[in-house]
């Protein structure tokens, strides 16, 4: 298991042992019936099926096509070339994957642009915030999700987490731009190609013998309920830490991103009708999909264990940079969570981020005078600062694109 450090993989172990099964069984254990109305969804109605029994036939229909029949290495280099929301689709593609590319960028009819335009300020103006919340607090999520987790570990890109991170960062650097739903952003590109990797991961997963035995009895992954389980890790999840900590929101910009994150849901391939039209619906959503199948998995520890060393070299200085993250991670996500990450107990930064973390988000909104704030909320203030650049210019330097291959055994 390279990477995953002994001290981690014995707290893990205390861990998983402890729950026992859960581990391996959690997302089949803890479903419960699917009650969500679409009645709260941006369509407003809908048949209200399952989403754990829905999938997105017509990009999956096409990538299943397109790997079998040798095609994504002459695709991938294509998309490359393909950069803006307003630019027309490259020539070389096969007809079909023109065809659905065409389709598939097209915004839904109940898009507003003045709301995006409203999102786009308030992500540039929250960025701090966001990107933080997205990508360690994201992040830590998704490694308790067993899912997730083995789905990210267990494909092509699981075994080159720091590339798997720009990629992911690519998709959250497009959706916070300024420019992110004008002509000159890349939401919409990103989008599309994210949606047709998922289609691919759903054709390749199923013949990863690593993958089938952990599955829980998922027999295609990323299901409509397994993207909306991690859509509610990004938008959902970051609202509520952000209102938490008493950064100032005006309900035009809470509406405006939620915004932003139904159209980037549509985009995805999510439906609409399971799509959530308030946060009111977004966080009963969450409850049942989200909370139920959170839990500890052997893959989970060790990604986390990788992302963490990945942010700790940002941080400096080098003596306590692993522990700071730890601590920050912890204080994101919690004890419950952060305990079935693996994550470690620091005994001095766990409880001094507790305590400097609100004054430093006071200071910034302006809530607190600069003498209350201690001076070590400064080094964590840098640290964090690092951490974004770092998802940030990761995703510029990367490209999103179609796997033809899982993880290498």
């Amino acid at each position: 298991m390279d990477g995953l450090s002994r001290r981690n993989m014995l707290i893990a172990g205390g861990t998983l042992g402890a729950l026992g099964a859960l581990g391996m069984a959690s997302p089949a254990l803890a479903r419960t019936p699917w009650s969500w109305e679409p009645a709260g969804s941006v369509a407003g109605s809908g048949p209200g099926a399952d989403p754990n029994w829905v999938w997105d036939d017509e990009a999956d229909q096409l990538l299943a096509a397109v790997i079998d029949r040798g095609d994504v290495p002459r695709i991938n280099p294509i998309l490359r070339t393909w950069t803006r929301n307003d630019q027309p689709l490259p020539t070389g593609l096969p007809a079909d994957v023109r065809d659905f590319m065409e389709r598939a960028r097209q915004l839904p009819v109940w898009a507003d642009q003045g709301k995006l335009d409203v999102a786009a300020r308030f992500n540039v103006s929250r960025g701090f915030y966001l990107n933080l919340l997205n990508g360690v607090g994201g992040g830590m999520l998704s490694t308790a999700i067993p899912r997730e987790a083995r789905a990210v570990y267990y494909s092509k890109g699981g075994a080159d987490m720091e590339d798997r991170v720009a990629k992911t960062s690519r998709l959250g650097f497009a959706v916070g731009d300024l420019d992110a739903y004008r002509p000159s952003g890349s939401i919409i590109v990103e989008s599309v190609k994210t949606r047709m990797v998922h289609a691919a991961v759903r054709h390749l997963l199923p013949q990863s013998p690593g993958w089938s035995g952990t599955s829980g009895g998922q027999t295609i992954p990323i299901s409509l309920a397994d993207m909306l389980v991690t859509w509610h890790t990004l938008p959902t999840y970051a609202m509520r830490k952000m209102l938490e900590w008493r950064v100032p929101i005006t309900p035009s910009e809470s509406t405006a991103y939620l915004h932003v994150w139904q159209v980037t849901a549509h985009l995805l391939g999510i439906r609409d009708e399971y799509i959530p039209g308030t946060w009111d619906a977004a966080n009963a959503q969450s409850r049942q999909l989200l909370d139920p199948v959170l839990g500890p998995t052997r893959e989970g520890v060790e990604l986390t264990d990788i992302l963490l060393g990945q942010l700790a070299e940002q941080t400096s200085p080098a003596s306590i940079s692993r522990p700071m993250v730890n601590a920050l991670a912890r204080y994101l996500v919690g004890d419950r969570i952060a305990d079935w990450d693996g994550i470690s107990r620091e005994p001095f930064w766990d409880p001094t981020i507790a305590t400097i973390w609100p004054k430093l988000v006071g200071f910034r909104e302006k809530l607190i005078p600069l003498p209350l704030v201690p001076q070590l909320a400064w080094t964590l203030d840098e640290a964090a600062r690092r951490y974004i650049m770092f998802f940030l210019t990761k995703g510029k330097e990367t490209h999103i694109e179609i796997p033809d291959t899982n993880r290498p055994s």
